[in-house]
């Protein structure tokens, strides 16, 4: 089972919470999630070089809340906050609400993000360069910051092949079916010339031991490196998403492994 579906939705209500936060009725349930989908694609599109990992949508009777996981704030907020207003004014009239209220939050490990690993190896694979040499460097530099393991799988026409073919290159350990191991997992793409070239990412940041926090904007846990921001780019805010619960996240290296390794 842990090798057949997504590592993320087989652990939601377990270790990890759901990105989008709201209640729908029978009347309005579609509406409201044809309408997530629209948002992250038009953030993805309209902000494309921002190092996006994740967006978090949340709803209350009459506001809407996206908060922005990314590895460069900067790009999002702009000279003076101005940027992100605009996007703001664009998800008004996207959505039709009048109340929508945007958060940055800053990932200050990249190197630990699936979603970001995946979009690096896929940049470097459309500029040319060797993708075997673009997944080892991101495996390097995952393991170096404390990773358990991380598994890239590529698929296509790899190097302008006539026949296409996968490969997979894996160091440390993934367990796809413990359900205490934290997993993240991003699948996408490189657009080459020859045609798409598919990109799989599994990162293993080890074991959540103790009672997690589900909310998917916690900042917590060794391994998350995440830092909350206002919209103007100030000193790191406060709020509820910088609660810390007794053991509420905590990460252990599982025994039994020789980290030197």
């Amino acid at each position: 089972m842990g090798q057949k579906t997504n590592p993320i939705g087989n652990r939601l209500g377990i270790i990890r919470g759901w990105e989008s936060n709201w209640y729908g009725s029978k009347k309005d349930y579609a509406h409201k999630l044809i309408e997530d989908t629209k948002i992250r694609s038009y953030l993805n599109a309209r902000i494309n070089k921002g190092g996006i990992a994740k967006i978090v949508i949340e709803r209350t009777l009459n506001k809407l809340i996206v908060t922005i996981h990314t590895s460069k704030p900067g790009i999002i907020i702009g000279k003076g906050g101005g940027e992100v207003d605009r996007v703001k004014e664009e998800l008004k009239k996207l959505t039709g609400k009048e109340d929508v209220q945007i958060n940055i939050l800053e990932i200050r490990r990249p190197e630990l993000d699936a979603t970001i690993v995946g979009e690096t190896i896929a940049k470097q694979i459309e500029n040319r360069i060797s993708y075997k040499r673009a997944i080892k460097m991101a495996i390097a530099s995952t393991m170096r910051l404390g990773a358990e393991g991380i598994k890239i799988k590529v698929g296509g026409r790899i190097g302008g092949a006539e026949i296409a073919r996968s490969e997979e290159i894996k160091q440390g350990r993934v367990p796809l079916h413990t359900f205490r191991m934290d997993i993240d997992y991003a699948s996408l793409f490189a657009q080459t010339v020859y045609g798409k070239i598919g990109i799989k990412v599994w990162i293993c940041k080890g074991e959540v031991l103790a009672k997690r926090d589900l909310n998917p904007n916690f900042v917590g846990g060794k391994s998350d490196g995440a830092e909350r921001r206002d919209v103007r780019g100030g000193a790191p805010s406060g709020g509820r998403d910088d609660r810390r619960g007794p053991g509420s996240g905590d990460r252990r290296p599982s025994a039994g492994r020789d980290r030197r390794g």
